[in-house]
Order: C-alpha cells, then structure tokens, then sequence
C-alpha cells in the first residue's frame, strides 16, 4: 500500500513516497542553473514541489504523468505546503498500482449503473426510452459511462465522476419536476443522462486526468450531439420533432454562448436541466474545494477560479471561536480587591525628584475584564 499520501502530509515532515508527476517545468534561478517545478499527485490531491540542487542530473530522465519515487522535506510557504526535493527515481508503472492515483468515487460504479437503468426502465415514453437503451447497448459505451470523470478538476474530477453527477442530477430532476407540473420528466431525464455523455471521449483518465485530442478539437457538446445522431439511425421510427427537442437541451446545458453552449435553453426542460446542472456541479465543485484546500492556518481557503472566490472553511469557522471563548472563560478571573488595588494603583501621584534614585515601582497591569475598567474609570472621575 502507498504511503504517504498527500493529505498525510504535515509541515517540517522528513517523506519518502511514491507520487505522479502532474506539471514539470524546468526553471532558472537568478545564477541561472535550472531548478524543477513540479505538481505531485495521488489520488488524495496535489502538491507543489520544488528540487533546487543537482538537477542536471534528474530533469531529463522522467516527464509528466511519470512516477516517481522521492525524498524531500514538507514546509510551509505562503501558508501552504510545498516538499523541497532532495532526490528522485523514476519507477515503472510496474511497480505502482494506479489505484493508489486516480481518484475515485466513494460508490461502487457498477451499482450506480444499475441505478442508472432503473431510471431508464420506469420512462413511460417509448422513444425516449428506446433511445436510452440503443446508447446503452453498446457494452464500450456504457463501461466508459460508468468510468469516466465528469471533469478534469472543476467537479466529480475522479473515476466514476461522471454516473455519480448524472444521478445526482437524476435526483434534482425528480423534485423540480414535480414543483413545476408542466414539465415533461421523461424528456428531462433524458437530457440529464445525455448531456454529458460525450465526455467518455473528451476525458482521458489512464493516469491522470485530461483532455483528448478529440476532446481539445470537437468538445463533449458536439460529441454528445454525433453520439445521439449515431443511435437515431438505429431508430428510423423516432419523431423528427422530439430528436429537435433532445439535440437542443444537449446544445444548450451550459446556458449560455461564453461557457461554450451553441444555444441558450429555449423550452422548460432545457432551462431546468441547465440550472439543476449548474446547481449540482456548483455544490460539488464547492464541497471538493474545501476538502482539498491546503491553506495551512484560518478559515478561509485559497481562491477558486472556476468560482471565481475564495471559500468559508464553515466548520472550522464555528469551532475557532468556540475554542478561543473556552479558553479565555478557562483563565481565572481577578478577585475584588486586585481590581480595586489596580484600579487605585493607576491614580497614584507621579514620583518626586527626591524619590527617583528609588527602585522603580512596577506598573499596573491593564485592567483584567470590562468590568475593571468600568471600575478603573469610576474611581478616576471619584478623583
């Protein structure tokens, strides 16, 4: 079993471990000798890595998505952990197992799939469910459906992201319908599930996750248009006008021409798939945010691109007060007397030349609590 992991990771912490190589980039140093730039990875997150000494020797030898095993030392810079390298060794994919790598979803792929065909067996609309069905005949398909990653990083970015998604949004779908009875859910439902399908060939998700060629030139709309169009021709008895329908909700699901959709949502169920798309993409990409920010001390995380803001780290907000209030109503309170002393103590003349040679008398504490200084500020105005 690989050990350590990346979120096992502590500060002033002495590691030799197994990672993948996510990002290389060979740098200068202002004497102008190369130093590497690095992200290592597990399936528990990432990590910046630096190795400023004999890398002449190592940076040509492994590039991204290798493994390697490396010694180093965890500290802290910019409040964020960052392993000073010490050295490195390529391994064989071999010696590794991917499993300890790709992350994945806590929830048995195979089990999500049935779930996934329940959903599509309860459709009462023959068409729609027959389109279903045909998709999900294809035995590649539908093993690549169950595995893929919904995304690279921005949410459900593991193996198995993509079924976990969709039936999440199966959920959502189930409870909005219902709120707006002139909703269509079959028709719903079948965007939901095919929205993102072409995915299982815009992601790549061997070692890491990333794009494909297909992926960087057609994008997972249009590859999940072709998909549909593929299965249609199975189905020569489809209507024209529902195919319309079905196309444009896939067209249309990231709701707008600068996040990528060709259309805006144009009937009830395409805007409703947009939104509880969004919704749950939002929660999770939020969710997933906090659980991997590496932001050593406070409660907020680093910023989030894709959010566009920086995140509340909410349980570790509502303990940190809690902690602080009990530790300070732990500290003993003063007595009467020492507030009376040290409040009378504050109003004692200033010393006489004569006395100056004296040791010099110690000065009074800052009041102890809000009521010694109410008491302090009663006995001056007494003077």
């Amino acid at each position: 079993m690989k050990t350590p992991y990346v979120s096992e990771l502590e500060p002033n912490q002495l590691i030799l471990g197994v990672f993948l190589v996510q990002h290389k980039e060979i740098r200068q140093k202002k004497t102008g000798e190369p130093y590497l730039s690095l992200t290592l990875a597990d399936r528990t997150g990432d990590l910046d890595a630096k190795m400023w000494d004999n890398v002449p020797e190592v940076m040509d030898t492994f590039d991204r998505d290798c493994f390697l095993k490396v010694k180093g030392m965890v500290q802290l810079f910019q409040n964020k952990p960052q392993l000073t390298v010490y050295r490195l060794q390529r391994l064989a994919e071999s010696e590794i197992d991917i499993a300890d790598f790709l992350p994945a979803s806590r929830r048995n792929r195979d089990e999500m799939f049935a779930e996934l065909k329940g959903w599509i067996a309860a459709m009462s609309n023959p068409h729609l469910k027959a389109l279903l069905e045909t998709i999900f005949a294809d035995e590649a398909v539908a093993l690549a459906y169950r595995t893929a990653p919904a995304a690279k990083s921005i949410h459900h970015g593991w193996i198995g992201g993509l079924i976990e998604h969709v039936l999440s949004v199966c959920q959502l779908a189930k409870v909005t319908a219902a709120h707006y009875p002139d909703v269509d859910f079959d028709l719903l439902l079948t965007g939901v599930i095919l929205h993102d399908i072409g995915k299982i060939h815009e992601l790549t998700y061997a070692r890491s996750l990333g794009y494909s060629t297909q992926g960087q030139l057609i994008g997972h709309i249009s590859i999940g248009v072709r998909m549909v169009e593929d299965a249609l021709r199975k189905l020569p008895g489809f209507p024209p006008l529902l195919r319309d329908l079905v196309e444009h909700m896939i067209l249309s699901h990231h709701g707008s021409l600068e996040f990528g959709s060709p259309k805006v949502p144009m009937f009830l169920e395409a805007l409703l798939l947009h939104q509880i798309d969004n919704l749950d993409s939002k929660m999770e990409a939020m969710r997933a945010h906090i659980a991997k920010d590496r932001q050593a001390t406070g409660v907020w995380t680093g910023y989030n691109p894709a959010l566009e803001r920086i995140v509340l780290k909410k349980q570790q907000y509502l303990v940190e007060p809690a902690e602080s209030a009990a530790a300070e109503s732990a500290a003993p309170l003063p007595t009467a007397a020492e507030l009376i002393a040290n409040a009378r103590s504050a109003r004692l003349p200033a010393q006489s030349s004569a006395q100056s040679s004296a040791p010099p008398v110690a000065q009074p504490s800052a009041p102890a609590s809000p009521f010694a200084a109410k008491l302090q500020g009663a006995l001056k105005k007494e003077s």
